[in-house]
């Protein structure tokens, strides 16, 4: 039938208690791991640091846990399909573990929903909607550090379409972030390619006779503004205003949107800056060191720093130059008070340069990189956006689907 907005609906769904149709598994009274007990390879042990729910874990800088540790408890050794969820710290936060990950566990911000009787994908998509979101953090209890308890999970009511639909659901939200998932290896295969060319261009390779210069001197650096907060005509306009916090997000890809708008009068009455399309941005407080790639042009806060080329448009070598001096801008940064990046540490970092013609040749033969780079980063964000606006529809059940 159809609702008055014209939404085709499904029959009312069941909706099922979650203890009888899975497992509620957590690791309680553990008292964590020792630094003694991580290595180099072996299990790994999950937290709500991978926990970001997506689709696929992101498993770079996971630790991993001694062969003893891990066979503590093998009731939480993981299962393929099992549902992870962050119950501390990143509270709410959602993934579906596989078994191609390998032998995996859990810390105690964790508990897992294993052996559902139902889709585990559909319960996963469930959970990381809006809907499932709210059912889940409504049982968030404690003032200083909320928590949600086991037991309070095993009462939670989730709903139980048919087997079939539930797959169906399941098979349309997972195409997606698959297509998703496989362009973010794509464009890592791509950053990789870039970086190692990179290398070999300006560090194997590198000369006596170049000459020996400051960071600062071979890069523009330009600073960013706020507009006044108090005044509400600087704001939301149409031109994009850049955080810290949009940068970490992107960091190493490209940024399209921002959270903030300035108008073009908060633009010309503040010390905030346009920068053109693929220049760098640097975060230089907060999340120190974080930097990413300008899709579009953008304004930015003064806590970042915009970085554009001094050699013509090499936009690309620029960002590449940076990406090579970050960790060397971060020694010099960790160790005050208030972990920051100034000017003055760029000129503490010195490089060696070739000539203009040699960097122009450069940035031309990385240049389809990163035009692929900008392809992906579009494609992934209309995937995403379709999968944001179906997801609401689906999981809770204003559309009908069959297989």
């Amino acid at each position: 039938m159809l609702s008055n907005d014209g939404i085709l609906m499904t029959d009312s769904w069941e909706n099922k208690v979650v203890e009888n149709v899975l497992k509620v598994k957590g690791r309680i009274g553990w008292k964590g791991y020792k630094t003694s007990d991580l290595r180099e390879s072996g299990p790994i042990v999950l937290s709500g640091t991978e926990i970001k729910s997506k689709y696929h874990i992101d498993l770079e800088g996971v630790k991993h846990l001694t062969q003893e540790k891990y066979d503590e408890s093998p009731e939480i050794m993981l299962k393929d399909k099992d549902i992870l969820v962050a119950t501390r710290g990143s509270l709410g936060e959602i993934a579906i573990y596989r078994k191609e990950y390998g032998p995996a566990t859990i810390n105690p911000s964790l508990v897992i929903l294993s052996e559902f009787t139902g889709v585990p994908e559909f319960l996963y998509y469930y959970l990381v909607s809006q809907p499932g979101q709210e059912n889940l953090l409504s049982m968030a209890s404690g003032s200083s550090v909320p928590a949600i308890y086991q037991a309070d999970i095993r009462k939670l009511e989730i709903p139980f379409p048919k087997l079939s639909e539930q797959k169906a659901i399941a098979d349309i939200l997972s195409s997606l972030d698959d297509k998703i998932h496989l362009l973010h290896q794509n464009s890592k295969t791509l950053e990789l390619m870039a970086e190692a060319l990179f290398r070999q261009w300006f560090i194997v390779e590198s000369k006596e006779e170049w000459t020996s210069c400051k960071l600062s001197s071979a890069i523009k650096i330009v600073g960013g503004g706020t507009p006044k907060t108090s005044l509400s005509e600087y704001w939301d306009g149409c031109i994009p205003w850049l955080s810290g916090g949009g940068i970490s997000d992107n960091h190493k890809g490209f940024v399209f949107t921002t959270q903030k708008t300035i108008s073009q009068l908060g633009l010309d009455n503040s010390s905030a800056r346009l920068l053109p399309e693929f220049a760098t941005v640097i975060s230089a407080r907060g999340t120190v060191g974080k930097y990413c790639l300008l899709g579009s042009p953008m304004t930015f806060s003064q806590s970042n720093y915009g970085i554009l080329p001094v050699l013509d448009e090499t936009y690309f070598f620029t960002y590449l130059l940076l990406a090579h001096s970050v960790e060397e801008l971060l020694s010099s940064a960790y160790g005050s008070v208030f972990d920051t990046i100034t000017t003055a540490t760029f000129d503490g970092v010195n490089i060696n340069l070739p000539s203009l013609n040699e960097i122009k040749e450069f940035d031309e033969s990385v240049k389809p990189l990163f035009h692929k780079l900008r392809n992906n980063a579009i494609q992934i964000q209309t995937l995403s956006k379709t999968r944001d606006s179906i997801m609401p529809k689906l999981m809770s059940g204003q559309v009908k689907v069959t297989q």
